[in-house]
């Protein structure tokens, strides 16, 4: 005769690391994965700190949102990734308030040349009731949703020639990004702007398609436009800022707190990038000097003075209300 079998008794332990993983497997399967798309590098802040929000977010809904962030335009163009958050292509992006602007006007106006004295005005727009306000507004007119806003750093000309006065950047083809305020700097000083998708850039300068870029310093290193171009002209033509928006199919899907969950981190990550393109502007200068690149020191009120008229121009997607009050900040 055998040895009798005695009945299976599965230990505590057993129990234990089932019931773990039958809880991980519910966690899992009730979790919603989020597409974040932008078309930064992912050496730049704006990555990092994306990066770092998705991981905040996941902690602190507790597993039910999880976020893959597509960084250097893997999803699409600007215009692209823009048009995917009210497809639900894709669920959050960083925008610049330009392209933000063709679907609202007014949101346009933080990304006009010479709309801020300095950073400080800048800041004290980001912080301001008339942001909010504005905010608002493209929220009803798209149903997407700002969450917050990210210095970019001041917008300079690159060159393969010093560009000192407005008269040195006629008929000069320069790219921009295609969308129609990035057109008013170099239309007022007379040169030729040229669209061109921001993937394509380095290229575009490399060939000579194009003779010029913009862009900040920050920027200007993590592409590497200084290897294909002589001179950094610091005309500081726009201090610009990119809009972190969650996509209205997103939104309203979010419950009441989920949503202020996604709005302080978003806020808190655009406190992150700001200090971190704030502190890289001040330091890149001289690296770039130590690359060999010509730094030109450029008197930007002859530009400021060349620009102003088009303020309130044809061109301006805000009244004269807006911009008035725009201008009084921080005064």
């Amino acid at each position: 005769m055998g040895t009798p079998r005695l009945p299976f008794r599965p230990s505590l332990l057993a129990l234990g690391i089932a019931g773990a993983v039958g809880l991980s497997l519910a966690s899992a399967a009730q979790a919603e994965s989020l597409t974040f798309a932008h078309v930064y590098e992912t050496s730049e802040p704006y990555h990092q700190w994306a990066l770092w929000a998705a991981d905040e977010i996941e902690k602190r809904t507790d597993g039910r949102y999880t976020i893959d962030v597509h960084p250097a335009s893997s999803l699409g163009k600007e215009a692209d990734i823009n048009e995917g958050l009210s497809l639900g292509t894709v669920d959050l992006i960083y925008t610049g308030n330009q392209f933000a602007g063709r679907s609202y006007g007014p949101i346009g106006i933080a990304g006009a040349p010479y709309m801020f004295r300095d950073f400080d005005h800048w800041q004290a727009y980001a912080d301001s009731d008339l942001f909010k306000e504005i905010a608002q507004g493209y929220e009803e007119a798209t149903g997407n949703v700002p969450l917050a806003m990210n210095y970019y750093g001041q917008r300079h000309v690159t060159s393969n020639t010093p560009i000192n006065t407005p008269a040195d950047m006629e008929d000069l083809k320069i790219r921009v990004p295609n969308a129609p305020m990035y057109m008013m700097f170099p239309e007022a000083v007379g040169a030729n702007p040229t669209p061109i998708a921001f993937a394509e850039v380095y290229l575009a300068l490399q060939q000579g398609v194009v003779d010029a870029q913009e862009n900040p310093l920050p920027t200007i290193k993590a592409k590497a436009f200084y290897e294909v171009q002589d001179y950094i002209d610091l005309t500081g033509h726009i201090t610009d800022s990119l809009i972190t928006i969650a996509g209205g199919p997103l939104w309203n899907r979010l419950s009441e707190d989920d949503r202020s969950i996604f709005r302080d981190v978003y806020e808190e990550a655009g406190e992150k990038i700001t200090a971190d393109i704030a502190q890289q502007e001040q330091d890149l200068v001289a690296w770039f000097e130590e690359q060999g690149v010509t730094v030109n020191r450029v008197d930007t009120e002859p530009f400021r003075e060349a620009v102003m008229p088009f303020h309130n121009g044809e061109a301006a997607t805000w009244d004269q209300a807006t911009y008035d009050r725009l201008q009084a900040l921080g005064e």
